[in-house]
């Protein structure tokens, strides 16, 4: 939870000063690409790892820095969180980058679960439905769950849209317990 919510004050700090030089989108895109190097236990572990000077951490950052072509702000905001031993929350201060983007530009994500995979016609209009009642663009990610037995279950932020035949059917058992 603390790691959350410093990720998201660090995000918060450079979403502000991308919105006065109008690159957030940039530094979004650059800080999602520095976080997937954090894939590599090396990279991170250079960066994060006490027993390395200070020096040495700052010159990979640096070097990370040049090669993703950041700007002097989004540098100095990378070698901030290596100052303050800060390094190890950078993929989640990239996650809460792009979701305050999304949020500027009126983006949701969301998700449709069906018990069978769907044909691209059907994503879309459930996408354009979820449109429709959000009133934002939404990117949709799609999955299967076999045990919903059949419909969909649509997510965007808080709104649940459950259609399964499993929801459905649990519906009727409740409805006939409470019969008896």
């Amino acid at each position: 939870m603390r790691q959350t919510i410093l990720a998201r004050r660090y995000a918060k700090a450079l979403f502000s000063l991308g919105k006065e030089q109008e690159k957030n989108e940039d530094y979004s895109e650059a800080l999602g690409a520095i976080a997937d190097l954090y894939k590599e236990e090396s990279i991170e572990n250079a960066l994060v790892n006490p027993l390395y000077p200070l020096e040495a951490r700052q010159s990979v950052m640096a070097k990370i820095a040049e090669s993703a072509k950041a700007d002097t702000i989004l540098t100095s905001f990378l070698n901030l969180l290596v100052e303050k031993k800060r390094a190890d929350i950078l993929p989640d201060i990239a996650c809460e980058m792009q979701v305050m983007v999304d949020e500027e530009q009126n983006i949701s994500h969301g998700s449709v679960v069906s018990a069978i995979d769907l044909d691209d016609s059907l994503k879309e209009k459930i996408q354009q439905t979820l449109e429709k009642i959000t009133g934002n663009k939404v990117i949709l990610e799609a999955s299967v769950d076999p045990s919903i037995i059949g419909g969909v279950i649509a997510k965007v932020g808080d709104l649940v849209l459950d259609g399964s035949i499993k929801t459905q059917l649990n519906g009727l058992k409740e409805s006939i317990k409470g019969r008896e």
